[in-house]
């Protein structure tokens, strides 16, 4: 979509030289077009990344995934032509390495029942690899774009502040409490998905119009129902048909900040907008006719939710995950001490939900944490390893919530049917079943979805179990305080030393207990010993 004061493609003229600078492309096949922008990383000026290039081409996937549930051959080669260009332009950039791009595919493609045959079509066609990203990707993504945003905020520290962007798919919901994520969803409700539900009916345009607004009343009602938001609040809306009405609304907007608008000043566009045909809008602002058919439900979700959250005012930003995934490819991965942080500020607000004795979560956290770091350089752990068994330790014991009898497989059931900030489908699968196993049985071939895994990924949770059951063993002293452990390896046997004198038999009776299956992954006796009185920790 184009603001007004903006074209398709944008160059921003040289500046400075920077120092080493690499030129970096990221592209995002959408629901109603394919964007690509071209930057430049200034190498040790970490987050000053410089746009040097954005296009966009219009292409509506939508329409066939959320139609017919497949991408056809016509709209598959306006995607070939499409990426092709990109790629010469790229080529005249000097972007020739894979390390040098990304591109990604989000609701339209993800949905798609051939979307392995359009994936394999474009990467023949023009070499460029696509990754279908999942809903966790798309939040993590929406974070690494909005957070720079948001943390030069006066209110973003203090208030709940919840993200939306509304996409032609999907509506997607990033809530902070003072700066930490406290929820994400994806909720099906996307602009071109609504336009496709109601084309066709034989009906007025009134008619239309009213169905259209009692769909979406009744989603943002459930979206409202769901999160829970304390007083102050504010909204910032992401998204190309927020951040065109806008521009539309005040032309002074400089797009380099947050920009307050009113929601009665949106909602009187929407109405105006009501009353013009697709012609009309696409005449009058020069859109595409797949934006002027979107622009409308798009703004109708956002209003709709600002007044479900009695907002008289919200904020707009001029980011979007093309930037998130440049902010990825500049830091060198998503694993950033921030991001992990975020995770956690998740899992604990999951935890809270299910009444979890948090005390306890962290303290059997913070033990496989020391037992995971002894082991990781021997055993080739990685990250994501580290955070699904921080996910898993900290609700370990949500099952709980259901009842005390077998909680460790309701523990697996409602981790897996949890949104954590930051893990996607597979990662909260594995850390559901690494909390499954942190009591009990351990994994048996009889186990369901336990062999369902790959072998990798069974070998992952059996691995990560096993320090879990070390880990919660260690937490069971009628003090609830947190013990110091000081791990160390002696022919065969993990020795943890310990000061907790008067209370070392239960110690080590609970980890005999619960030893088997460290055994039998790792090759080790576990022993905890008593720490002499003058042994430096």
């Amino acid at each position: 979509m184009n603001l007004p004061g903006s074209s398709t493609s944008s160059k921003t003229p040289p500046g400075d030289p920077a120092p080493s600078p690499s030129l970096l492309a990221v592209i995002e096949i959408g629901t109603t077009s394919i964007r690509m922008v071209i930057a430049e990383s200034r190498g040790s000026r970490k987050g000053k990344t410089r746009i040097l290039d954005s296009l966009q081409q219009t292409v509506s996937l939508g329409r066939d995934t959320f139609t017919t549930g497949a991408i056809g051959r016509q709209t598959t080669e306006a995607c070939v032509a499409a990426l092709t260009s990109f790629r010469r332009i790229m080529r005249e950039y000097g972007i020739d390495q894979p390390a040098q791009l990304r591109a990604i595919a989000s609701s339209a493609v993800r949905e798609a029942t051939n979307r392995e045959a359009f994936i394999d079509r474009i990467l023949i066609a023009t070499g460029i690899q696509v990754t279908v990203i999942e809903e966790a990707e798309v939040n993590r993504l929406t974070y690494r774009a909005v957070r720079p945003v948001l943390g030069r905020e006066r209110f973003f520290k203090k208030a709940d502040t919840l993200v939306v962007e509304v996409g032609g798919g999907s509506t997607e919901t990033l809530l902070f409490h003072r700066g930490r994520v406290t929820r994400s969803h994806m909720h099906r409700l996307g602009s071109l998905r609504l336009t496709e539900s109601v084309e066709g009916l034989a009906v007025s345009r009134r008619r239309e119009w009213d169905i259209l607004c009692r769909t979406i009343d009744q989603e943002v009602e459930q979206i409202h129902s769901g999160i829970a938001i304390t007083k102050p609040m504010v909204m910032v809306a992401m998204g190309a048909d927020a951040r065109f009405a806008v521009a539309l609304l005040h032309p002074e907007w400089d797009r380099q900040s947050l920009f307050a608008v009113a929601t009665e000043d949106l909602d009187k566009l929407v109405s105006r907008f009501a009353g013009m045909s697709v012609d009309d809008l696409v005449k009058l602002h020069h859109l595409s006719y797949e934006e002027a058919e979107t622009i409308r439900p798009a703004l109708l979700i956002t209003v709709r939710l600002a007044q479900a959250f009695h907002l008289r005012r919200l904020f707009v930003a001029d980011v979007n995950l093309r930037n998130g995934l440049l902010a990825e490819m500049e830091a060198g991965g998503n694993w950033t001490d921030e991001f992990k942080r975020q995770i956690v500020s998740s899992t604990l607000e999951t935890a809270r939900r299910y009444q979890v004795d948090i005390a306890h979560a962290q303290h059997v956290c913070a033990y496989a944490m020391e037992l995971f770091t002894y082991l990781r350089s021997l055993h080739d752990f990685s990250t994501r390893d580290e955070m699904i068994l921080t996910v898993a330790a900290l609700l370990h014991e949500v099952g709980r919530f259901v009842s005390t009898r077998s909680h460790h497989k309701h523990a697996w059931y409602l981790i897996r049917h949890s949104d954590i900030f930051g893990l996607g489908t597979q990662e909260v699968e594995l850390a559901a079943q690494v909390a499954r196993y942190h009591r009990r049985s351990t994994p048996k071939p009889s186990h369901a979805a336990y062999m369902q895994l790959r072998r990798a990924d069974r070998l992952t949770v059996s691995k990560l179990a096993a320090i879990l059951r070390v880990a919660n063993a260690l937490d069971g002293l009628k003090s609830r305080q947190r013990i110091p452990i000081k791990i160390k390896e002696h022919e065969g046997t993990l020795i943890l030393m310990t000061d907790a004198f008067t209370n070392l038999p239960i110690l080590q009776q609970r980890t005999a207990s619960r030893a088997d299956l460290f055994e039998q992954m790792y090759g080790l006796r576990i022993a905890i010993r008593q720490k002499a009185k003058d042994t430096p920790s």
